[in-house]
């Protein structure tokens, strides 16, 4: 079994990646989606959203990343493509699902699923322009508005390329809204003879192994579940092997706040860093009754030094990087 960390766009960037990925139980993740507009993408584009890839295309717990791309251009999209394996990408992954209005409007993500024929042309273009070792692989809703031409898009995505197939189980107009339907994830897998992961709606080991027993998906991809609940993966994992984790407590869970709090504070200036705890924050809040009363002290909350000292920190915490990380006990 392969357990994924999703690409979910303004929310798990590297920093958040390399904190996730620390816990154990993900094989794989990918990045935010990277937008392929007018033109064809230079090497910092990448650098800036996929900083692993200067660092052999790993998290600092060396979990493989992947290199996402959106856009409607066959063209242009492998182009970029082939500029981000010069780069080390081991994988390009192709965003079939974002179902942001803005980006639909565009051309970009689910909007792509009315157009089975189009989904082939950037799958095969991509394809071209990346070396042969280098897989090509997508992430797809079931459709736009119905998930009736979910079958066709697979198959054109596989006609095209692509060697696994990430199935979040809604339509574009569904959003995020339960349910997620996984029996159409069984007759996706059912269509092509490619890998096919479950995604949607997976927020605890039972909701695993009640997704597995609906669509037989042998791998996942976990999004808001996963973030929400920073063990999840490895309950996952461990389940798979017959063995019950208690889930992660408060008290475990608050030392990745703090990581996250000083590798965000190293990395964003403070006027956007503490957005990103506090929308972090928020998603815990789902797992953790102590989120939520953290959430309350930090909702307006702007300085750094007093966000700091309500989720624990002080000035004699150590402040370089490994040391953090070697620190934490999970």
């Amino acid at each position: 079994m392969q357990i994924a960390l999703a690409p979910m766009e303004g929310l798990v960037d590297d920093i958040l990646r390399e904190v996730l990925t620390e816990v154990g139980g993900i094989d794989w993740c990918v990045t935010e989606f990277i937008r392929v507009s007018d033109r064809a993408l230079q090497p910092p584009a990448f650098l800036k959203l996929a900083p692993e890839l200067a660092r052999g295309s790993r998290t600092r717990a060396g979990v493989p990343l992947r290199v996402q791309l959106l856009g409607s251009d066959p063209s242009l999209l492998g182009e970029s493509a082939a500029a981000a394996c010069e780069l080390g990408a081991p994988v390009i992954d192709l965003n079939f699902g974002c179902p942001a209005k803005t980006v639909n409007r565009s051309r970009g993500g689910a909007v792509l699923l009315n157009e089975p024929e189009l989904l082939h042309a950037i799958v095969s273009s991509v394809r071209r322009h990346t070396p042969a070792h280098v897989p090509v692989t997508a992430k797809m809703r079931l459709g736009y508005a119905s998930p009736h031409g979910a079958l066709d898009c697979a198959r054109a995505l596989e006609s095209g390329g692509a060697e696994q197939i990430v199935v979040h189980a809604r339509t574009k107009l569904d959003g995020y809204k339960p349910p997620a339907h996984w029996e159409w994830v069984a007759r996706v897998q059912g269509a092509v003879k490619v890998p096919v992961y479950a995604n949607g709606d997976i927020w605890s080991v039972a909701d695993w192994q009640r997704c597995r027993q609906v669509c037989g998906a042998h791998d996942v991809m976990l999004g808001r579940g996963l973030v929400s609940r920073p063990d999840l993966a490895r309950q996952i994992a461990a389940a798979e092997q017959g063995v019950a984790l208690a889930p992660m407590a408060w008290e475990q869970a608050l030392p990745l706040l703090q990581r996250f709090w000083r590798l965000a504070t190293d990395k964003l200036s403070p006027r956007y860093a503490p957005g990103r705890l506090k929308q972090w924050v928020a998603m815990l809040t789902r797992s953790y009754p102590e989120a939520s009363t953290l959430f309350e002290q930090l909702r307006r909350e702007t300085d750094c030094q007093r966000i700091a000292r309500l989720i624990g920190l002080d000035e004699k915490s150590p402040t370089n990087g490994l040391e953090r990380r070697e620190a934490i006990s999970i």
